[in-house]
């Protein structure tokens, strides 16, 4: 191409131009600043690289200009780039000091050599303008989904011609088991463009989740018209999919529009995805609820929701423990994924085996913490009692109201409770002082004698190492990945405290240090002034 270039008259020029610049979709100027650069290459290879050549081509008639530039200066140091005053006066009376004349040059006659030179500059010109034009198309298109024909397959990586563009699905972002040939269509998700030394990459996947969606929002219209909304996808790629979805009008099944007249549209997308069993699950704001259709189809007897740590307890009976765990764990796997919270599944054996173990360890904390027997023991566990702090601090009543109990038995239940908490405090105290947590953090309120003895065993030992802490510190907190949860323990997170209360007990602490500044509080009257303004300003606007 560029052997012609370099040696065609000037109507040719313009037309390779034209040519190069329809068939790689980069825009012509580009090309002729290629060619402008090529040229001046092989002029400095020609008279020299000491001069500043510079090529110009007209894109209208195609004509060739080829001039060295040359600063005006006091005094020459390099006559190949500098020209003095007293020249620069003769060739241009207006020429002042630091402007750049131009001298005009005879063209170049291109030797082989300087011919394949230029074609190697136009050549890397065009490829790079090539290459930002594909970065600057497609990098607005992430999250969408392009249909191509795959170009090759290179260890289990399919390369996709996307038309203008190529793309790649890596082998973890394909679908088990699925095989592709040279020239088969092939639809993808592009969920990365990035630069890359070998040029921008268009990653694509057949196996994420967002693939799904964007599927359903093709062949269910309510979804591209944002009538029904998907919640969320989990997906186990090639073998089972759970979506959620919910609508924003209440006269459309959000289910049914998503399965279509006689399973239609779910269909074309199970097609798709190589008959990926797909279940569709209503979006419903009660957590409990929503899991247990997200567990479909197991029937589930009872849950129990721990919305702190965003995990919930599922009992089912015995026959249904395999269909809610699925095959390796799929179902429960898949619902956890969908709903955000850890599910705990167990029968209605295990669960009257755990309740049974816990009231036994309630009878034999009270049995050893008050001295009573195993009798009265129980009754307080029977009754709903769960620690010594319940049974000293409840109004004495509540305990003379159980059955067989009268009011001196009572009392002396809440003194011997009361004596065991003390004896408690007295350890705790001793051990806390044995730690090094000094007394500034035991005088700070909202911290248990227990909690502080958490803390020394923990590296906090002052007030300002506890404030220096973030919630995560004392609570712990979970993280995601690869379908399972895992937990990082925090310095107290064998309390009940939550990341809110530790959050306001850390900011608490900064107060009393000095650390921040303490909020501005409110001026009703301000306040009523200003929404006084803002009235008159909205009365003064409708009027107008």
């Amino acid at each position: 191409m560029a052997d012609v270039a370099v040696s065609a008259n000037r109507l040719e020029l313009l037309q390779i131009a034209d040519a190069v610049a329809r068939e790689k979709s980069i825009d012509k100027a580009v090309v002729i600043d290629a060619m402008e650069d090529a040229i001046q290459r092989a002029a400095r290879s020609r008279y020299g690289a000491e001069n500043d050549i510079r090529a110009e081509i007209d894109p209208q008639t195609g004509e060739t200009k080829l001039y060295r530039l040359l600063e005006v200066v006091e005094e020459v140091e390099n006559d190949s780039t500098q020209i003095t005053m007293k020249e620069a006066l003769d060739r241009n009376p207006g020429a002042r000091m630091g402007d750049f004349l131009s001298e005009p040059l005879p063209p170049v006659d291109f030797g082989r050599i300087a011919a394949q030179n230029a074609k190697q500059v136009i050549v890397q010109k065009v490829r790079d303008a090539e290459r930002e034009r594909q970065f600057e198309e497609y990098k607005d298109r992430i999250g969408e989904i392009v249909s191509g024909v795959v170009k090759r397959v290179e260890y289990g990586n399919i390369i996709v011609d996307l038309g203008r563009g190529e793309g790649i699905v890596r082998r973890d972002e394909g679908l088990p088991r699925e095989a592709f040939r040279n020239g088969d269509r092939v639809r993808a998700y592009i969920f990365d463009v990035r630069r890359e030394l070998r040029g921008p990459q268009i990653f694509l996947s057949r196996s994420r989740p967002e693939f799904m969606a964007k599927l359903f929002q093709q062949e269910v219209p309510e979804i591209y018209d944002g009538i029904v909304e998907v919640v969320a996808v989990a997906r186990d790629a090639g073998s089972r999919a759970k979506i959620s979805v919910r609508s924003k009008d209440s006269s459309i099944d959000p289910v049914g529009a998503c399965v279509g007249m006689r399973g239609s549209r779910v269909q074309a997308v199970v097609n798709e995805l190589q008959g990926e069993k797909i279940d569709i699950i209503p979006w419903t704001p009660d957590a409990a609820s929503f899991i247990v259709n997200a567990l479909a189809p197991a029937e589930v007897a009872k849950v129990v929701l721990d919305e702190d740590a965003q995990r919930i307890e599922v009992v089912v009976p015995d026959e249904q423990l395999s269909l809610a765990i699925g095959r390796r764990g799929q179902n429960v796997r898949l619902a956890s994924q969908l709903s955000g919270w850890d599910i705990d599944i167990m029968t209605e054996a295990e669960e009257s085996e755990r309740r049974q173990k816990e009231f036994a360890d309630r009878t034999q904390r009270f049995t050893e913490a008050l001295d009573v027997d195993e009798m009265l023991a129980q009754l307080l566990a029977s009754e709903g009692f769960d620690s010594i702090e319940e049974v000293a601090y409840v109004a004495p009543e509540e305990i003379a109201s159980i059955e067989g109990l009268d009011d001196e038995t009572a009392s002396e239940i809440q003194a011997r409770a009361t004596e065991f908490l003390d004896r408690q405090a007295s350890e705790l105290e001793a051990k806390r002082k044995e730690l090094g947590v000094a007394d500034d953090l035991a005088g700070f309120a909202g911290l248990s004698p227990a909690m502080l003895v958490m803390l020394g065993e923990d590296g906090v030992f002052t007030l300002e190492d506890f404030a220096g802490c973030v919630p995560d510190d004392l609570v712990g907190w979970s993280e995601r990945g690869e379908g399972e949860t895992i937990r990082h323990e925090g310095a107290l997170s064998a309390t009940d405290m939550t990341a809110a209360e530790a959050e306001t007990l850390i900011m608490t602490a900064r107060l009393q240090l000095g650390w921040i500044e303490p909020e501005p509080e409110p001026d009703p009257e301000a306040d009523a002034e200003a929404e006084g303004s803002e009235e008159a300003a909205a009365t003064t606007s409708n009027e107008e």
